[in-house]
């Protein structure tokens, strides 16, 4: 079960519901005026919809589709659910809901993939790995030869590390507190990792000691309102670029330093790594 969802699990969630929003399948029948997928086809499931008509589609440096906020209803975009227990009504989950071995979609939040692709293998292009590689390639547009600092080593900081470094990071220093993590992250680009546990100092003040004068490109792969803040001081004081890819708390308040902002600094927040997903 992805962080994510615990954390929304706990925020204005109608029971009983279908989690699940990472996932690949084959489909299996069309409803009237399907055009762009049919019965057999290989797909995988898209919790961030791309309706192709509102101003977030039309827009070439935005993927945030208007038809996202209808799933935070917990039904189907139509006001109705698909899914019964018993003669009662089940909820759908980000007009996904694939913890269920059927599922039922709109058109708009599946994405067609070739027939010979593995579906145990690209259901992560569904969530995890296009968020974390797309937040460094087209978020945070990381350029070769720089710094970069990735806070949180699970499944999508990891996608990250790999997304700084097919972009050519020189420099890719993993943060997390779980050393356990250190290995996988070498074996995928991290030039080296370090735990806030093994220093008497703020983690930003080691950051900044180590490149000299801080990163050029920062994650908050963690949702920690705290890591947020300690992320963005780690950046570079006049082109740091600071990402804030894990979900913080509905209503959670930043307490950051407003004098950080005043000599370049940038915070950014990023979803789905900013793929249009069909």
């Amino acid at each position: 079960l992805c962080g994510t969802e615990m954390k929304m699990l706990e925020n204005q969630m109608q029971y009983p519901i279908i989690l699940g929003h990472e996932g690949a399948g084959i489909v299996e029948s069309v409803g009237e005026g399907v055009s762009t997928v049919k019965a057999g086809d290989k797909v995988i499931t898209l919790f961030l919809p791309q309706c192709g008509e509102c101003a977030s589609c039309l827009n070439s440096e935005d993927n945030y589709c208007i038809q996202l906020k209808q799933s935070h209803t917990s039904l189907m975009t139509d006001g109705t659910s698909r899914f019964t227990c018993k003669g009662k009504a089940i909820y759908h989950f980000a007009n996904t809901s694939t913890f269920s071995e059927y599922t039922v979609i709109r058109e708009i939040s599946v994405a067609k993939v070739d027939a010979m692709a593995p579906l145990e293998k690209v259901c992560l292009i569904s969530c995890g790995f296009s968020t974390g590689y797309g937040a460094a390639i087209n978020t945070a547009k990381v350029t070769p030869g720089s710094t970069c600092a990735v806070f949180g080593l699970g499944g999508v900081g990891l996608s990250v590390v790999m997304g700084c470094k097919a972009a050519g990071a020189a420099r890719i220093i993993g943060v997390d507190i779980n050393k356990d993590k250190y290995a996988k992250a070498k074996q995928v680009g991290a030039t080296e990792c370090i735990s806030p546990h093994d220093f008497k100092k703020p983690i930003q003040d080691v950051l900044v000691e180590m490149t000299g004068a801080g990163v050029d490109f920062c994650f908050e792969v963690i949702g920690n309102p705290e890591m947020v803040a300690a992320a963005l001081a780690s950046c570079h004081e006049s082109h740091g670029v600071c990402v804030i890819i894990g979900l913080l708390n509905y209503g959670v308040q930043l307490n950051i330093n407003g004098y950080l902002f005043f000599s370049g600094r940038s915070l950014k927040g990023s979803v789905y790594g900013g793929w249009k997903g069909r």
